[in-house]
C-alpha cells in the first residue's frame, strides 16, 4: 500500500545500537524489525545501525546470521532493500562491563556524525540482553556513549525485575543514569495490532462505549494458550512460570487498556495516567479464587510431561497454567468478574480477549445466549460480536451468528506492522504511550508479587496436572462459571447457507 508523503516521518542520521547482537532476540526480532521500517520507508536510509556483543564475529558474520530472519514482502525489490539495509549495517565485539568496546562505539558514534554535521546527535539504544548484564551496559552507556548535547533513548526488554523488591532495585538503579523520558520499558504486546486497536475501538465507538461498565457486561476473559511446552527450556521457565512468563507483563498490559478511563488527549502521559489509575482501583488478588496447573504426558503418551524435561528441577512445582480473576473497585467496573487465563502445552495457540455481556431480561428469549464481544489478537487477527438472530424460513428459530471484522479479509491491501516494528518506530519517534512507566510497573507488582510468593513459598498448593494438549485442568470449567463466564452449551458456530447444512 502506498503513502503519501505526509505520512512518512524520516529521522535522519540517527545512530542505533543494539546490545546482544549476536542473541536469538536481536536476530529474530530486532533487526528483523528495524529492516521491515526500513523496507516500508519508515527508517531513514541515512540511519547507522551498530551491532554489538561480546562475541568475535565479523560484520559478514552478522548479517549472515540476521538474513534468514528478514521478512520480504515486494519480490525481487526486498533483495535490493536487504542490501541498502546492510549496508547501514556495522558490527563491533567488546565486552559489557569494561570500557574497552565502548570507546570503539563512541568512535563510531562520533565518526558518523562529525561526517554528517550532526551537532545534536540523536542515539537509541537497544538492550537485547538477559538482566544480569543490564546494569552493566548501563552504566558504560552514560558514562561513554550519553548524546550530552542530543537525544538519548535507550529501549529495555522485559523481564523488568523479578518481583517487587528487584523491580525497585532496578528502578534505584536505573534512575540515577537515565531520566524516565528516556527509558522505553518495551512489552511487545503493546505493539500488537489488535491491543493497539483497543482504545479506538473501546471509545471511537458510542455504541460500544455506552454499554462497557458494570450494568451491560457480565465478565471478561483474557486468554493465552500455547499449543507446546517448554520444549527443551525448562531450565529457564523452572525460575519463571507462566505469571511472570505472560500474565503480570503481556495480559496485564491488555487488562489495563480494556479497562481505563478514556484518557484527556492522546499524549503518552495522559494514556499512561489512566492505565495507573485503574491499577490503583484493582483489589488484591484472592488466592482462593486461582485455578493452577503443571501439564503432564499426552493422553496418547507421545508429548512429554513438564517434570520429564532434564533441566526441570525434580518435583518441580512450576506452574505452567494459571488461572486468576480481578475485581477493580470503581464506579465502572465494581462487581464485574476479569478473568485471566494463560497456559502452555494446550489443546490451540492463540490470544483472545473475550467481553460477555449480561443475559436479557427474564421474558419470551430468556434461554437466549449471551452476547460476546471477541477480540483475537493472534493469529489472524480479528474483531467480532456474537449474537443472536433468527434463523431464516419458517421457523420460529434462533442461532447465534456474528458481526464480523476479520483483517485478513478486511485489509487485504495493508500493511500491518509487525509489534517490534511499531514499537521501534514509537522509540524512534520518542512517543511513550505503548510503553511502561516506572509507577505503572510498581503497582503491577503490588499486585502480584504477594501472590508469587504464596505459590513459591515452603506451603506452595500442588498445581494439578493436566494432559499436554488438553483445555487444562479440569476445574477450569466450573471455575469460569463461578466466575460468571457462560458457556454456550451448543457450542458456537459461524453462519450456515441452509438450516439443514453444518459447518
Amino acid at each position: 500500500m502506498s503513502k503519501s508523503v505526509e505520512q512518512i516521518h524520516f529521522e535522519k542520521h540517527t545512530v542505533v545500537t543494539v546490545f546482544g547482537a549476536s542473541g536469538d532476540l536481536a536476530k529474530k526480532k530486532t533487526f528483523p524489525a528495524l529492516f521491515g521500517l526500513f523496507r516500508e520507508g519508515y527508517l531513514d536510509p541515512t540511519t547507522k545501525i551498530i551491532g554489538y556483543a561480546r562475541s568475535d564475529l565479523s560484520v559478514d558474520d552478522l548479517k549472515t546470521r540476521i538474513k534468514p530472519h528478514l521478512k520480504k514482502l515486494h519480490g525481487d525489490d526486498d533483495n535490493i532493500k536487504i542490501e541498502q539495509f546492510f549496508n547501514m549495517l556495522t558490527y563491533i565485539s567488546g565486552p559489557y562491563d569494561t570500557e574497552d568496546g565502548y570507546n570503539k562505539l563512541r568512535n563510531e558514534c562520533e565518526t558518523f556524525e562529525k561526517k554528517n554535521n550532526i551537532n545534536q546527535p540523536h542515539r537509541l539504544f537497544y538492550l537485547a540482553l538477559p538482566p544480569s548484564v543490564f546494569l552493566s551496559v548501563a552504566k558504560q552507556i552514560k558514562s561513554f556513549v550519553y548524546a550530552e548535547n542530543g537525544i538519548t533513548r535507550v529501549i529495555v526488554e522485559k523481564p523488568f525485575g523479578h518481583d517487587l523488591k528487584s523491580a525497585r532495585q532496578l528502578q534505584n538503579d536505573l534512575s540515577p543514569l537515565f531520566r524516565e523520558d528516556e527509558i522505553y520499558r518495551i512489552d511487545h504486546y503493546l505493539g500488537k495490532e489488535m491491543v493497539k486497536n483497543l482504545l479506538p475501538l473501546r471509545f471511537g465507538n458510542k455504541i460500544i462505549n455506552s454499554s462497557w461498565n458494570k450494568n451491560c457486561i457480565q465478565s471478561i476473559q483474557i486468554s493465552f494458550k500455547e499449543p507446546f511446552g517448554t520444549e527443551g527450556r525448562g531450565g529457564y521457565f523452572d525460575n519463571i512460570g507462566i505469571i511472570r512468563d505472560v500474565m503480570q507483563n503481556h495480559l496485564f498490559q491488555v487488562l489495563t487498556l480494556l479497562t481505563m478511563e478514556r484518557p484527556v488527549s492522546f499524549d503518552a502521559e495522559a494514556v499512561r495516567d489512566e492505565k495507573v489509575k485503574v491499577l490503583q482501583s484493582m483489589a488484591p488478588i484472592d488466592f482462593n479464587n486461582i485455578v493452577i496447573g503443571q501439564y503432564g504426558k499426552s493422553e496418547d503418551g507421545s508429548k512429554p510431561a513438564y517434570l520429564d524435561d532434564e533441566t526441570v528441577t525434580p518435583g518441580s512445582k512450576c506452574i505452567t497454567f494459571a488461572a486468576m480473576t480481578f475485581h477493580i473497585k470503581n464506579e465502572r467496573w465494581d462487581g464485574v468478574p476479569i478473568i485471566m487465563r494463560a497456559g502452555k502445552a494446550l489443546n490451540d495457540g492463540k490470544v483472545e480477549i473475550r467481553v460477555q455481556y449480561k443475559s436479557v431480561a427474564t421474558g419470551a428469549f430468556n434461554n437466549i445466549p449471551n452476547n460476546e464481544l471477541v477480540i483475537r489478537v493472534q493469529p489472524n487477527e480479528a474483531v467480532y460480536m456474537k449474537f443472536n438472530s433468527k434463523v431464516p424460513g419458517l421457523s420460529n428459530e434462533t442461532q447465534v451468528t456474528e458481526l464480523d471484522l476479520t483483517y485478513s479479509k478486511r485489509y487485504q491491501d495493508f500493511w500491518i506492522p509487525e509489534a517490534y516494528e511499531a514499537l521501534i518506530r514509537d522509540a524512534l519517534l520518542g512517543d511513550h504511550s505503548n510503553f511502561v512507566r516506572d509507577d505503572e510497573l510498581d503497582v503491577s507488582w503490588g499486585l502480584f508479587t504477594p501472590l508469587l510468593e504464596y505459590l513459591e513459598g515452603p506451603d506452595a498448593p500442588q498445581p494439578e496436572i493436566y494432559p499436554y494438549g488438553s483445555r487444562g485442568p479440569k476445574q477450569l470449567g466450573e471455575y469460569l462459571k463461578k466466575n460468571k463466564y457462560e458457556m454456550t452449551e451448543s457450542g458456537y458456530t459461524w453462519p450456515v447457507t441452509s438450516p439443514n447444512s453444518t459447518d
